[in-house]
Parts: structure tokens; C-alpha cells; sequence
């Protein structure tokens, strides 16, 4: 009986362990989409966001070094099929750009041709935690009485980095910034 007392200690230990470790790899993410909403105008779907934001402290320096960092924010609308795999509707894709520049001491978020300017970097992130009316398709394109998946993710994009940190970005959890997908329904 010893040896189980002794495997019996080391599974509890170890469980510990887990437990404690599992709130830093859930806060290690830093990204996830906490709500999102599609709404309808007379020709339009606008799409309404908000997003939990936390930048480490590499992709922080980084950005303060004068490396621009790109976030893709993806947007699908299916409609699910028995007898095959879901239809995709429609399939939008916005980038947003967050630059430092040294000399104005500013940084700058840039989307859809229109360039914000803030003088801290928890502005920025405040801003960036919300995407406000983002015209994604035609009303015309779903039709009534018929049930849609949409799907939305906002992730890092490693491939606009210079080179040398695209490499840095393959070899390390720092650089991999990505939500789950956020899955909702649709009924137009």
C-alpha cells in the first residue's frame, strides 16, 4: 500500500500543479472576442465587436522599436447543409495596423484608409477592443427565413512583420496572438 499512498500524493501534487498553471495559459493568449452581432440597415450587415485585448510585453517593445503590428479581424457566414459541407456565404477580412513614431510620440491605428493618432498605447488598445459599424456585405446576399452560422477571429498577422521576426514569430508563443473563432447565429 505504501507505493499507491506515494502514486496517490504524486497525482494530487500534480494537480495542483495543473491548476495553478491554468489561469496563466489562459491569460498567455491575450486575445479573444467577447461579443459580436451582426445588424441589419435597409441594404447592409454592420458588424459590431468587442474584443479582450492584451499585448505581452515582446510585441509592446517591439511596437515602441518602430515594428508595425497587423491584426487580421475574419468574418464568415455559412449556412449549414446536411448532406455536405456548409455553404459559405460570405468571407471578410479587415486589417488594422497599430505603427509607433518616435519622434511625434504617437501611435497611430490605421483601418479602412482612416489613421487614428493616440498619445498612449492603452488608448490604442481601447480602441482597438471595439470595431463599430464595419460594413460587411449586402443585406441581398442571405435570404429569409433561412438559419447562418457567422464565425469571427481576430488574430496577429506574423506574415507583415519584417523577416527577421517572422522567423523570431515561428519559434515562440510571444508572437502568436490569435482568438478562437466566436461562432453565433444568423436569421435574417
Amino acid at each position: 500500500m505504501p507505493c499507491w499512498k506515494k502514486l496517490q500524493a504524486l497525482l494530487s501534487a500534480l494537480s495542483i500543479a495543473l491548476v495553478s498553471v491554468a489561469p496563466l495559459s489562459a491569460h498567455a493568449e491575450g486575445l479573444a472576442v467577447k461579443k459580436a452581432e451582426l445588424i441589419a440597415s435597409e441594404d447592409w450587415y454592420f458588424l459590431q465587436a468587442d474584443f479582450d485585448i492584451d499585448l505581452n510585453k515582446s510585441l509592446e517593445e517591439a511596437l515602441e522599436k518602430g515594428v508595425s503590428l497587423n491584426f487580421l479581424v475574419d468574418l464568415e457566414v455559412t449556412r449549414p447543409r446536411w448532406y455536405w459541407t456548409d455553404e459559405v456565404m460570405v468571407s471578410a477580412r479587415q486589417n488594422i495596423r497599430i505603427n509607433y513614431h518616435a519622434l511625434t510620440r504617437q501611435y497611430h491605428l490605421s483601418s479602412n484608409n482612416i489613421t487614428l493618432s493616440f498619445n498612449s498605447l492603452a488608448e490604442v488598445k481601447e480602441q482597438l477592443k471595439h470595431i463599430a459599424d464595419w460594413k460587411v456585405f449586402e443585406r441581398s446576399v442571405l435570404k429569409k427565413g433561412t438559419a447562418y452560422r457567422a464565425a469571427l477571429r481576430m488574430k496577429l498577422d506574423i506574415k507583415q512583420l519584417p523577416k527577421p521576426l517572422q522567423v523570431e514569430a515561428l519559434g515562440t508563443k510571444e508572437w502568436d496572438l490569435a482568438s478562437e473563432w466566436f461562432r453565433f447565429p444568423l436569421a435574417p
